[in-house]
């Protein structure tokens, strides 16, 4: 038996180094690949989660009259931003854009709920779904409207407001009114150019990115008599129209002059149904061509320019101080609780 010993000893050893070898070599990588994967998968897991728990926090709630039901809703403030910023703006934007869209959606809510004052009309809603204050569309109509790009356009639209969450605009250590459009001529508009009130922060500025947009171009076509009727005048001749006898500051049509009569850019636009108040026409026999630049009032912050700036580099920061002069980001909290405690 003694003689067997070390031989034993011996099988045993190259046994455990025969084992023990290969696990060791595989091991770290294993470790490595294993772990990075289980990191990984465990963040994107806990994301939406997250994501959920917070835009369902807020203490501030926004009551919305539903267009198609006339029901009103209520929902948590970033919960109602999400649906505003994805109604108001494409999601395939750069993030900067949809994070400066946020401020802009928040801003304008806040300000509204601070104002406290009630619409009989709209059935004690704060809000409607429309144009007349912000569109907003719910997870369920925003499902119908995506299809199969929801999960990746909600994603990126709720990171967009939580990664600007409780912060606004503000003049004066006030909520601004945060206007908006989709397209400038290449220059935004004074407020007083287009409404009767100027605003300090609403000032014309350059912006030179929305050239790129698929907007900034249109044109339309009317017969002469279609376009004497609607605006009440009379052309006299086969090719002059009128002359433009002023502009605004941001380069648009202030005032025309047709056959005397004097009518201005903005009721011109409205009038005919144009995109914009930077407009020329030419007469082309029965016909009148006409051919705007920029799509929207033109006052406040560009969309197309804001995705354009964002494209450059700019964050969302840079672009809104750029469209509203001398404005700061400010936290909302202090307002937050002026607004849950008015209701």
């Amino acid at each position: 038996m003694k003689s067997i010993k070390p031989v034993l000893y011996v099988v045993l050893v190259v046994v455990v180094i025969t084992v023990m070898i290969p696990a060791m070599l595989v091991l770290p990588f294993s470790k490595g690949e294993t772990g990075e994967k289980i990191t990984d998968e465990s963040k994107q897991a806990k994301q939406p989660t997250l994501e959920v728990n917070q835009l369902e926090q807020s203490a501030v709630q926004v009551a919305v009259l539903r267009s198609a039901n006339k029901q009103v809703s209520k929902l948590p403030l970033e919960k109602y931003i999400v649906g505003v910023v994805a109604s108001e703006m494409p999601a395939d934007f750069e993030l900067e854009a949809l994070k400066a869209q946020a401020l802009t959606a928040r801003t304008y809510i806040v300000n509204k709920l601070m104002d406290g004052s009630k619409d009989a009309s709209l059935n004690g809603a704060d809000v409607t779904d429309t144009v007349n204050h912000q569109v907003y569309k719910s997870d369920a109509e925003l499902k119908a409207l995506w299809g199969a790009d929801y999960d990746w356009k909600y994603k990126k639209v709720a990171q967009a407001v939580l990664e600007t969450e409780g912060k606004i605009i503000t003049y004066g250590g006030k909520p601004i009114t945060a206007t908006f459009f989709s397209t400038s001529n290449g220059f935004t508009e004074n407020s007083e150019a287009i409404w009767e009130s100027p605003y300090p922060y609403l000032k014309s500025v350059e912006s030179p990115w929305d050239k790129q947009s698929p907007k900034f171009y249109d044109r339309k076509v009317m017969s002469v008599a279609q376009f004497e009727k609607q605006l009440g005048v009379k052309i006299e001749g086969k090719t002059s129209i009128g002359s433009i006898i002023k502009r605004t500051p941001g380069k648009r049509v202030a005032s025309v002059k047709i056959n005397g009569k004097v009518i201005s850019g903005k009721d011109v636009r409205e009038t005919l149904d144009l995109k914009s108040t930077d407009f020329s026409w030419e007469r082309k026999g029965d016909s009148v061509v006409i051919t705007t630049k920029g799509y929207g009032h033109g006052i406040g912050m560009s969309q197309y320019g804001a995705n354009g700036m964002a494209k450059e580099g700019k964050n969302y920061e840079q672009i809104v101080k750029h469209y509203y002069s001398g404005i700061q980001i400010a936290s909302s909290a202090s307002f937050a609780k002026k607004i849950v405690a008015q209701k």
